[in-house]
Protein backbone atom coordinates (compact mmCIF):
# COMPACT_ATOMS: atom_id res chain seq x y z
CA UNK A 1 0.00 0.00 0.00
CA UNK A 2 2.83 2.09 0.70
CA UNK A 3 4.58 1.79 -2.55
CA UNK A 4 0.93 2.60 -4.42
CA UNK A 5 0.87 5.82 -2.36
CA UNK A 6 4.10 7.00 -3.28
CA UNK A 7 4.05 6.49 -6.98
CA UNK A 8 1.17 8.65 -6.69
CA UNK A 9 2.27 11.02 -4.57
CA UNK A 10 5.79 11.38 -7.24
CA UNK A 11 3.07 11.55 -9.90
CA UNK A 12 1.27 14.70 -8.93
CA UNK A 13 4.41 16.06 -7.84
CA UNK A 14 5.99 15.60 -11.56
CA UNK A 15 2.93 17.04 -12.84
CA UNK A 16 2.84 20.21 -10.24
CA UNK A 17 6.85 21.01 -11.20
CA UNK A 18 5.49 20.40 -14.73
CA UNK A 19 2.67 22.88 -15.11
CA UNK A 20 4.65 25.70 -12.69
CA UNK A 21 7.72 25.66 -15.05
CA UNK A 22 5.15 26.11 -18.16
CA UNK A 23 3.52 29.00 -16.57
CA UNK A 24 7.29 30.31 -15.59
CA UNK A 25 8.35 29.72 -19.20
CA UNK A 26 5.51 31.64 -20.96
CA UNK A 27 4.51 33.95 -17.98
CA UNK A 28 1.26 35.63 -18.10
CA UNK A 29 -1.05 36.90 -20.50
CA UNK A 30 -0.07 40.63 -21.19
CA UNK A 31 -2.72 42.59 -19.43
CA UNK A 32 -4.87 45.80 -20.01
CA UNK A 33 -5.92 48.22 -16.90
CA UNK A 34 -9.28 49.54 -17.49
CA UNK A 35 -10.67 52.71 -15.55
CA UNK A 36 -13.55 53.76 -14.38
CA UNK A 37 -14.80 57.05 -13.32
CA UNK A 38 -18.67 56.44 -11.05
CA UNK A 39 -18.70 53.20 -13.55
CA UNK A 40 -18.32 54.27 -16.63
CA UNK A 41 -15.18 53.33 -18.24
CA UNK A 42 -12.89 56.53 -18.58
CA UNK A 43 -9.63 55.05 -20.11
CA UNK A 44 -7.65 52.04 -21.18
CA UNK A 45 -4.37 51.16 -20.99
CA UNK A 46 -2.49 48.62 -22.55
CA UNK A 47 0.11 47.34 -19.62
CA UNK A 48 1.98 45.18 -22.05
CA UNK A 49 2.91 48.29 -24.43
CA UNK A 50 4.18 50.38 -22.25
CA UNK A 51 7.75 51.16 -22.71
CA UNK A 52 8.88 54.02 -20.61
CA UNK A 53 6.75 55.11 -17.29
CA UNK A 54 4.00 58.03 -17.86
CA UNK A 55 1.47 59.68 -15.35
CA UNK A 56 -1.62 61.23 -16.03
CA UNK A 57 -4.68 62.67 -14.00
CA UNK A 58 -8.01 61.81 -13.28
CA UNK A 59 -10.32 65.01 -12.60
CA UNK A 60 -14.11 64.01 -11.55
CA UNK A 61 -16.69 66.01 -10.18
CA UNK A 62 -15.40 64.95 -6.67
CA UNK A 63 -11.52 65.43 -6.93
CA UNK A 64 -8.51 64.11 -8.83
CA UNK A 65 -6.46 61.35 -9.04
CA UNK A 66 -2.91 61.25 -10.38
CA UNK A 67 -2.57 57.71 -12.03
CA UNK A 68 1.15 56.84 -13.31
CA UNK A 69 2.05 53.33 -15.59
CA UNK A 70 4.33 51.50 -15.95
CA UNK A 71 5.73 48.74 -17.88
CA UNK A 72 2.97 46.29 -16.41
CA UNK A 73 1.61 47.90 -13.77
CA UNK A 74 -0.15 50.93 -13.07
CA UNK A 75 -0.86 52.54 -9.73
CA UNK A 76 -2.64 55.94 -7.77
CA UNK A 77 0.44 58.36 -6.87
CA UNK A 78 -1.83 61.28 -5.75
CA UNK A 79 -5.06 62.06 -4.81
CA UNK A 80 -6.52 65.10 -3.12
CA UNK A 81 -9.11 62.36 -1.29
CA UNK A 82 -8.95 62.92 2.74
CA UNK A 83 -7.72 58.70 3.62
CA UNK A 84 -5.20 58.57 0.54
CA UNK A 85 -6.09 54.48 0.85
CA UNK A 86 -5.94 54.48 -3.38
CA UNK A 87 -2.26 55.82 -3.03
CA UNK A 88 -1.13 53.73 0.19
CA UNK A 89 -2.39 50.40 -2.19
CA UNK A 90 0.61 50.74 -4.67
CA UNK A 91 0.92 49.40 -7.72
CA UNK A 92 -0.80 46.31 -8.79
CA UNK A 93 -0.38 44.00 -11.69
CA UNK A 94 -2.85 41.46 -11.68
CA UNK A 95 -6.51 40.96 -11.50
CA UNK A 96 -6.40 40.26 -7.96
CA UNK A 97 -7.36 43.79 -6.23
CA UNK A 98 -8.34 46.92 -8.12
CA UNK A 99 -7.35 50.24 -6.79
CA UNK A 100 -10.47 51.81 -5.63
CA UNK A 101 -10.89 55.63 -4.47
CA UNK A 102 -14.51 55.59 -2.97
CA UNK A 103 -14.65 59.54 -2.69
CA UNK A 104 -13.52 59.85 -6.33
CA UNK A 105 -15.92 57.00 -7.52
CA UNK A 106 -12.34 55.63 -9.47
CA UNK A 107 -11.91 51.77 -9.57
CA UNK A 108 -8.88 50.89 -11.64
CA UNK A 109 -8.93 46.99 -13.05
CA UNK A 110 -6.78 44.74 -14.73
CA UNK A 111 -8.07 41.69 -16.72
CA UNK A 112 -7.29 40.20 -20.08
CA UNK A 113 -6.80 42.00 -23.21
Amino acid sequence: MKGKTLFWVVLFGALAALGAGIYLLHGPAVRSAAIYVDGALYRTVDLGAVAEPYSFTVETPDGWNTVQVSPGSIRVTDADCPHQDCVKQGAISDGAIPIVCLPHRLVIRIGEP
